[in-house]
């Protein structure tokens, strides 16, 4: 089958479009989850801690979430195969700088851009596979795209855990250089320009329309100063630090003006009177909820079981695979079922399945199997496609049709910014209930307790039997510390899945003042 000439497609096959803009969309979401099993590398080969770590993935979720909210008008006015080049060119280049990073800020900046190109990518992505097919082909095109969506997440940990087990991490962004370069090439040389949007562009230059660029500034600003006060409070003792005060300040401040600002304008970059309605605005919080824990889970995960229990990147990475297999595989039953049921009740059944996943791993112990992560990850894969699919239908009620774009961004705004709250709040959770658990813990390490007394004289004749016994008590000693300091890790642990399931749980009630949906 052809393609309109009029259409995205031009005369190539629209099939061949389906696929390559899959690639560079494949490309992206796995940018998303790749680097997280490797951030133990990442702080190893920059000398910087895992909290700092964390960046790489908080800063490029933040980063795209801004862009996913102007990308729609940028390519719409300026040209949206010169924008998605663009995007896709910078990607490819910010990538490669990625994988060449000397030191933590020149990686910070260098996926900073990333996530600005990759915030663009994907909804360009979704118009012109809409443009290259006629609406009664449109659903099988989308199934390709959404595979690629889903299965990048999946591939995404295993991919980076092999790579940094059996590379280097730089790999994981290297790789994307050739696929880059591939995707770049195929895309100048089938994808076009089509009419609707040619004359589109006109109109909108022929009307004066520009850039709501005072939205887009204090937007970012919001979004940036935020994630800044989440990220370095724990560390810069929260408000007796300046700095956090400052960013504070800038985050209310930028909030403050962003709502009148954007409530007077023609053409918002945000449309806050959306995001204000019972209907929109409750989906808007279920997918922030739903993208705190898909990626807080996706980060803290690989983590726990690479400190804790000695795995490798690489199987950190497989224990999250068979929970991505059975999102993928749900995917094609809830889209069956969306037609059937409310999905209001769907997201509210999702979201208790995913709550009952996050309070089972909350059982926690030290001796846990490599299937009791799995299966934990694959209750949450049964979950999530019962949000992701069910609420896009929720989200477009009532939505007229020149808002479409708009509610499209927004919501995959919500699951970025959600993810990237959702990894500070866990990390912040993990910091301070450490330090509480071993503070609580070390009051019962003290020479008048006496179950500490029999377990040192223990410890110190194991040591004194195994080896040298002028160093056995020193040895007691400091394995019982570190025996305290892995309890306390624990626990901590354990508060952050118990934080994750009540944030699960809140999306519950939300779900179920959804409006009932045309189906």
């Amino acid at each position: 089958m052809s393609g309109s000439q009029n259409g995205a497609a031009g005369t190539h096959n629209p099939w061949l479009i389906a696929v390559v803009v899959s690639i560079a969309t494949f490309m992206e979401v796995l940018d998303t989850t790749i680097a997280n099993v490797a951030l133990r590398y990442i702080s190893g080969t920059l000398a910087i801690s895992t909290d700092q770590a964390s960046w790489v993935v908080t800063t490029y979720l933040v980063a795209n979430a801004i862009v996913l909210t102007a990308s729609s008008f940028i390519a719409k006015r300026y040209g949206r195969k010169r924008f998605y080049l663009g995007c896709l060119g910078l990607f490819t280049v910010s990538s490669i700088l990625c994988g060449f990073a000397w030191n933590l800020e020149s990686l910070l900046v260098f996926r900073v851009f990333q996530g600005f190109a990759g915030g663009g990518m994907v909804p360009i992505s979704q118009s012109i596979l809409a443009d290259s097919f006629p609406p009664a082909k449109r659903g099988q095109a989308f199934a390709i795209f959404g595979v690629a969506v889903v299965v990048a997440p999946v591939v995404g940990p295993t991919l980076g855990g092999w790579l940094s087990d059996n590379y280097s991490w730089h790999w994981c962004f290297l790789i994307n250089g050739p696929v880059g370069v591939l995707a770049f090439a195929l895309v100048a040389f089938l994808v076009q320009e089509p009419k609707s949007a040619i004359e589109e562009r006109a109109k909108l230059k022929r009307e004066g329309i520009r850039l709501d660029v005072v939205g887009f500034l204090l937007v970012a600003g919001f979004l940036g100063s935020l994630e800044m006060v989440l990220d370095r409070g724990q560390t810069e003792d929260w408000f007796g630090s300046t700095f956090i005060i400052a960013f504070t300040v800038v985050c209310v401040a930028c909030f403050c003006l962003m709502i009148p600002w954007e409530l007077s304008r023609k053409n918002p970059v945000m449309d806050i009177r959306m995001i204000a309605t019972r209907q929109f605005g409750s989906c808007f919080l279920v997918m922030m909820a739903t993208g705190a824990i898909l990626i807080a889970t996706t980060q803290f995960l690989p983590e726990l079981l690479q400190q804790y229990y000695g795995y490798t990147a690489t199987w950190a990475g497989l224990a999250l695979s068979p929970g991505g297999m059975v999102t993928m595989m749900m995917m094609f039953v809830v889209g069956r079922l969306t037609g059937i049921v409310e999905p209001k009740y769907l997201i509210a059944v999702g979201a208790g399945i995913v709550a009952l996943a996050m309070w089972d791993l909350t059982n926690l112990y030290a001796d846990a199997t490599f299937w009791f992560f799995a299966w934990s990850r694959i209750f949450i894969g049964l979950g999530l496609p019962l949000i992701f699919i069910p609420i896009t239908t929720a989200s477009y009620n009532g939505i007229p049709p020149d808002k479409t774009d708009q509610a499209s961004a927004l919501i995959n705004v919500a699951r970025n910014v959600g993810g990237s709250i959702g990894v500070s709040v866990a990390a912040n959770v993990l910091a301070y209930r450490e330090q509480f658990h071993q503070s609580r813990l070390v009051e019962h390490v003290v020479p008048s307790n006496p179950a500490y007394q029999t377990t040192l004289q223990s410890v110190t004749n194991y040591f004194a039997t195994a080896g040298n016994a002028v160093d056995a008590s020193g040895q007691a000693i400091a394995y019982i510390g570190r025996q305290v300091q892995t309890q306390a890790g624990f626990w901590a642990y354990i508060d952050v899945f118990f934080v994750l399931m009540l944030i699960s749980a809140a999306a519950v009630p939300l779900a179920l003042i959804l409006r009932n949906v045309h189906r």
